[in-house]
């Protein structure tokens, strides 16, 4: 990809707290990239076995400029391995190494190892810093940004983790152009929800140009990524945690998350079943009175033009709900969804078991 996209800034402000995003191309390899991490003397890249032989060495040059060791840990790539063991496997280097409260951790990947590296941050000597080095569009857009850091467990997503804030994050645009296409579909889709949930301009601009993204044209990837990482920004920055508003970053997330825990972890890519989540989230929203049927209709056109699934697999009605009463926002086992109270808004809302199992024998196969 060529490097023609300035570095531009987002910043996330949460007081002592508060770090930048940077966004451009050519950042991976530049010592002065990461002036905003924290003073150390060791770091420890964590790494997958796919992003790693692409990305870790520069990396490691530029970091070894400002660091007396550089440690490098490949884990198994894919959303299977987000568990205790492969955690541990973070853990067992930094123990191995000797890591102390002087070292800083960089997440070099997509978002299963940006969430496990910040939680191995969030717990190691409780609480070492760490810096999200995303190279995948869903992580560049969403999952790096925000401090939420989890492990899966066989009966939920996400269920096991912590809020714990990077120090800095640094979104090269230039490691989108090794990504296939499934996982540039799969970012896509958190790129989309920001439109229904707060900015239907961007909805229309992500509309006119979806083909171009989908190619990877380096100046709409860096508007799309920087818009997105504003619109987090600004809902992050007013509730640091779920308790409110930032809980319409789910949009889709509810019945997302139970395709994927249904069918297994990395069956699915979770943006897809985010995608797909969308739908159903959308079809609710119109059931309970929200929105009307062209916006459900163009959302789908919209998420079907990504290249991603507007069809859930057949769980069993019975099976989605029972996986959608273990969802974080859920409340003495009521499930609560994101829905669309118009567009370009969302809130938290409950739903009648009927209603719910309603869109799902509509939307599932």
């Amino acid at each position: 990809m060529p490097k023609t996209a300035p570095i531009e800034r987002v910043d996330i402000h949460l007081g002592e707290r508060s770090y930048p995003i940077l966004i451009g191309s050519g950042l991976l390899g530049q010592r002065s990239s990461f002036d905003a991490a924290p003073d150390a003397t060791t770091a420890l890249i964590v790494t997958n076995t796919t992003v790693g032989p692409l990305y870790v060495v520069p990396l490691q040059e530029a970091l070894a400029q400002r660091f007396r060791k550089v440690h490098v840990l490949e884990l198994p790539d894919g959303e299977a391995y987000k568990d205790w063991h492969t955690l541990n496997l973070i853990f067992d280097a930094l123990l191995g190494h000797g890591c102390d409260r002087k070292t800083v951790l960089f997440a070099l990947g997509g978002g299963v190892v940006g969430d496990m590296t910040g939680f191995a941050a969030a717990s190691y000597m409780r609480g070492v810093p760490f810096v999200q080095v995303p190279t995948t569009l869903l992580a560049q857009v969403d999952s790096s940004v925000g401090g939420k850091t989890a492990i899966n467990h066989p009966q939920g997503k996400n269920m096991i983790g912590a809020f714990y804030q990077p120090h800095l994050v640094l979104c090269d645009l230039d490691t989108l152009a090794t990504l296939p296409r499934r996982e540039m579909s799969a970012g896509l889709a958190e790129i989309i929800k920001y439109g229904p949930i707060h900015d239907m301009a961007f909805f229309d601009w992500i509309e006119q140009h979806i083909d171009a993204l989908l190619q990877g044209d380096p100046a709409k990837l860096a508007h799309a990524v920087r818009r997105s990482c504003e619109i987090k920004a600004l809902v992050v920055s007013q509730e640091e945690r779920e308790a409110g508003l930032r809980a319409i970053l789910n949009f889709g997330h509810t019945f997302g998350h139970a395709i994927e825990s249904g069918l297994g972890y990395g069956e699915w890519l979770h943006g897809e079943a985010v995608g797909c989540g969308m739908v159903m989230a959308a079809q609710l929203s119109l059931r309970l009175g929200h929105v009307d049927e062209a916006f459900v209709r163009r959302l789908r056109a919209l998420i079907e033009r990504a290249g991603l699934p507007v069809v859930g697999p057949a769980l069993g009605v019975e099976r989605y709900l029972e996986l959608m009463r273990h969802d974080k926002k859920s409340e003495d086992g009521e499930i609560r969804f994101v829905v669309i109270d118009r567009p370009g808004s969302a809130a938290v809302r409950s739903a009648p078991d009927a209603v719910v199992r309603e869109v799902l024998a509509e939307c599932t196969r």
